[in-house]
């Protein structure tokens, strides 16, 4: 039977017939229903923080009740979720060491001043410059930290006062554990890994499976350990949840020289402030939407002024929360507000059951978060930067001396790699054949590097023809005299001297900036990118083959001497792209131009129309495309994975002609299009619009929705899902106007596809990824996430 979509609307300049946003009850039940999701992970995270630092437990809750009304009012990313950090776990608990509770509450209130100082003068986004090595080295080793110190309360003893004194005593402790406290922790342990694994269970246990992992893991972890204490009647110790008394809570004073006391507050305020914008910019990513930064740093200052005065933890903006809340339809920033008072009625209402709560329970699930702090993907991704030394660094320093002297020393590292980077130069001397000399050099040139270059030209034969070729890097004063020196005393012998710069697209120029006269050893004018602006060289050529090998001959001869080292690291390393490109097979699509990519970027799928099969999906499976999503998000470990559709598209052309549906025995293209019969029926229900324009036509209003369906059917693969509702993985919908060169990417919130547009003051070939801004159209910033899109 054909599908009848004749009644579809056909969009023209007059008629609007984008699908309504959610209407504010419905945005309300979503923000009620995220509130709830985010409620359940927070109580037992901010109890297992209180108890991580030695504070009492009611200051976690207080914390995340202030966090998420004070931070949900006042922030400026709405759906950013703020509560105890786990970063600050190792400075707090430091701090109540040596000054005690009640000074530790009053140098939050301070840190919160500094935050609420900070944000007036509008420096958020200076935080932002902090090295990624040093951030992620710092939480790997604040994770280390915690994870050490817990791993003694599973094993039913208790942690020392510092990492190290919790290493050299972790023996003993191994050596007799507590064997209640051993298996209320293992059972949240096992219970807290495997619950997000139940979706890869086979068949209809995979589909339950998933439905049931929606709960959140921590609270089903928690509660398993629990109910097993109570069944067995296990001796365990039971959190304490002492009596809420304002008076006992009240800041003092720290007792204590005044620099340390000012290094205690600058340390919880540039380590708060850090990590909260950090995930304002990531949730802002994920959500789509533009946040300000600087109010955020505001809205932190007053929640943490606030928690110090009640007697609350330091606070921070929270990745794992504020995932959740997106994950789960969170709309405004109401459903931050209402989980707060979830979490506030909890502690005031339900400190009957809490105290029921193993105290190794809460430590195993600090345990595993602190561990999941170390991210391999974060450490492979800084390797492959040549950062990871600053990472290590900043690692073992936080462990061994904590996180002030760990970031100090991991900022010194990365000055140190720069400068040795800033004065690395290669000088290579070839000779030719007829005797002529060419020196090449590569890097800065600067005083550092003249022995080297002295050393180079003074072994260069009297009298013989050289050719300097430099790079184009930096040449400073000192390297231009000695190159100036040298080449005056050897034309002086006889000899003959050419200075020329190389540029990168392989022109050799004069120092005065003129292109030298054969330099380019093609035998023709028509280099790669001439067929794009001039179809006479492709029209001469009647043999495609032929037309290919030339290519290929174009290749040898220009780029492969270009990326050959880069080619060459590749081989040894093996591929680690950070994101997935599914798109059309349509030859006219070429992902690297508009996606300003290069070797290594992008794990590219192209199959007609850009399409992702469903799971049982009768005739029409296909496992090509889940293989290759699996490999790229399970082996790969991508971060993003990008739809992108286009204009013209045949396929979806044939699907509104209804060729999937005609009579007679299925062709292999047929049975393929029907994976797109669930974009025929959301077109019909929910078309897909662009923000700034109308449609051209139903084929081009099908191309669209088309992404937004693949983008949903994504979603049924167990991997992608696990990864998304974890939060390490986002889902992109481009689409490209092949009249206009011009991309669009989905805005999910809004539900329509907005122009990109260039960087205002950048480069064409400047790294880049989309950004929705305040007016809805798309602008080009220098974020890491997402595909890069070209000026």
């Amino acid at each position: 039977m054909t599908l009848d979509i004749s009644s579809a609307p056909i969009a023209s300049d007059t008629t609007d017939h984008a699908p309504p946003g959610p209407s504010a009850r419905a945005r309300w039940g979503w923000d009620l229903s995220a509130s709830l999701v985010v409620f359940l992970i927070a109580v037992p995270f901010s109890l297992g923080i209180a108890l991580a630092t030695g504070a009492p437990l009611t200051a976690g809750l207080a914390a995340a009740a202030v966090g998420g009304i004070v931070v949900g009012l006042f922030g400026g990313t709405p759906l950013l979720v703020s509560g105890p950090s786990a970063a600050l776990t190792v400075i707090t608990a430091g701090l109540i060491a040596q000054y005690g509770w009640r000074a530790t509450c009053a140098v939050t209130a301070a840190a919160g001043l500094l935050q609420l100082l900070l944000g007036a003068r509008r420096v958020a986004r200076t935080a932002l410059a902090v090295s990624p090595a040093i951030v992620h080295g710092m939480l790997a080793g604040v994770g280390l930290t915690i994870a050490i110190a817990q791993l003694h309360v599973v094993l039913g003893g208790s942690p020392q006062s510092s990492a190290i004194a919790n290493i050299l005593a972790l023996p003993g402790q191994l050596a007799g554990p507590h064997p209640p406290a051993l298996l209320a922790g293992t059972v949240t342990v096992a219970v807290l890994l495997g619950w997000s694994r139940l979706g890869r269970l086979p068949g209809r246990a995979g589909e339950f499976g998933a439905r049931l992992a929606k709960v959140p893991g921590p609270l089903v972890a928690v509660a398993v350990a629990t109910l097993l204490a109570l069944a067995l009647d296990l001796r365990l110790a039971h959190i304490e949840l002492p009596a809420w008394q304002p008076s006992s809570l009240v800041p003092a004073l720290p007792h204590g020289p005044l620099a340390g006391v000012l290094a205690a507050v600058l340390t919880v305020a540039a380590v708060a402030s850090v990590e909260s914008l950090l995930s304002a910019v990531a949730v802002d990513r994920m959500s789509q939407r533009t946040g300000d930064l600087d109010r955020e740093l505001r809205g932190q200052g007053l929640a943490n002024l606030v928690s110090g005065l009640v007697g609350g933890l330091p606070i921070a903006g929270g990745a794992v929360r504020s995932t959740a809340n997106v994950r789960a339809g969170g709309q405004s920033r109401w459903a931050s507000v209402l989980h707060g008072v979830w979490v506030l009625v909890a502690a005031l209402a339900l400190t009957g059951g809490l105290r029921r709560i193993p105290l190794a329970a809460l430590a195993a699930l600090v345990l595993v978060v602190g561990l999941q702090m170390v991210s391999f993907a974060h450490i492979r991704n800084v390797h492959r930067h040549r950062e990871f030394p600053v990472y290590l660094t900043t690692l073992l320093a936080v462990v061994a001396f904590g996180v002030l002297w760990g970031v100090g020393l991991g900022a010194g590292t990365a000055v140190l790699l720069a400068l040795y980077r800033l004065t690395r130069a290669h000088v290579d001397v070839e000779t030719g054949p007829d005797g002529s000399v060419t020196v090449h050099t590569h890097g800065p040139l600067t005083f550092t590097a003249v022995p080297r270059l002295s050393r180079a030209l003074t072994g260069i034969p009297a009298g013989a023809e050289v050719t300097v070729v430099h790079d184009g890097s930096f040449l400073d004063h000192a390297a231009y005299e000695t190159l100036h020196d040298w080449r005056t005393g050897h034309q002086a012998a006889g000899g003959r001297v050419s200075l020329v710069t190389r540029r990168q697209d392989d022109e050799v120029l004069d120092p005065d900036g003129t292109v030298r006269a054969g330099s380019s050893p093609a035998p023709h004018r028509c280099r790669a990118w001439t067929p794009w602006v001039g179809h006479h060289c492709i029209e001469q050529q009647e043999d495609p083959h032929g037309r290919l090998l030339d290519g290929v001959r174009v290749f040898q001869q220009h780029t492969a001497p270009l990326i050959r080292p880069e080619l060459a690291r590749l081989a040894r390393e093996g591929q680690s792209p950070s994101q997935l490109f599914l798109t059309c097979a349509d030859s006219r699509m070429v992902t690297s131009m508009i996606t300003n990519s290069g070797p290594g970027d992008l794990f590219t799928v192209r199959n007609v129309g850009n399409l992702v099969p469903a799971p049982f999906e009768p005739g029409a499976a296909d496992d090509s495309v889940a293989a290759a999503v699996q490999y790229a998000v399970e082996a790969l470990e991508v971060r993003s994975i990008t739809v992108c559709g286009h204009s013209g598209c045949g396929a979806m052309k044939a699907l509104l002609e209804g060729v999937h549906e005609r009579p007679g025995p299925p062709t292999p293209l047929t049975r393929w299009l029907r994976n797109g019969r669930g974009s025929l029926d959301r077109l019909r229900r929910a078309p897909a619009e662009f923000a700034d324009r109308p449609v051209v036509d139903l084929a081009e209003q099908l191309c669209i929705t088309n992404v937004v369906q693949q983008l949903d059917q994504l979603m049924a693969n167990p991997a992608v899902e696990r990864r998304v509702e974890e939060g390490s993985l986002r889902l992109v919908g481009m689409y490209f106007d092949f009249a206009t060169a011009q991309a669009y990417v989905l805005d999910r919130a809004a539900g329509t596809f907005s122009p990109v547009e260039a960087r205002a003051t950048g480069r064409p070939d400047d790294d880049s990824a989309e950004r929705v801004r305040n007016d809805g159209r798309v602008s080009v910033d220098g974020s890491e996430e997402g595909p890069q899109l070209a000026a």
